[in-house]
């Protein structure tokens, strides 16, 4: 399993990175959107967790461009926001599966990972 973390907060991303690690998951931790989108362009990932709210870029635009060059890729978002909390995210960004807020258990996003992610083709 691969899996693309943005995060602009260094040290949740590296909580989530080290869980899915030890779940075996390979783990890229990006912190703006320009890293996420090199990311994303140089190599396939399973699936995208992805803070709605980057201190660096736009996470929409992030999503799009995944949308765009790795279209079976999932994106789960994470926000400690109360924006999109009606669901409307699922109409904005296709390729969006899950939406949970940032205090959510490192056990359940790996979890949530493990169940979102599909083969890479």
């Amino acid at each position: 399993m691969r899996v693309l973390i943005v995060e602009s907060n260094t040290t949740l991303g590296r909580i989530w990175q080290r869980h899915l690690e030890r779940q075996g998951a390979e783990v890229e931790l990006a912190n703006t959107q320009s890293d996420a989108i090199a990311a994303i362009r140089d190599r396939p990932m399973n699936i995208i967790i992805l803070d709605l709210v980057l201190a660096d870029g736009s996470a929409f635009a992030v999503a799009d461009f995944a949308s765009y060059r790795r279209p079976d890729t999932k994106v789960i978002f994470v926000t400690n926001t109360s924006f999109f909390s009606d669901g409307s995210i699922f109409r904005h960004i296709p390729n969006a599966c899950a939406f949970v807020q940032a205090e959510l258990p490192p056990d359940d996003l790996c979890a949530m990972v493990e169940h979102y992610g599909s083969p890479l083709q």
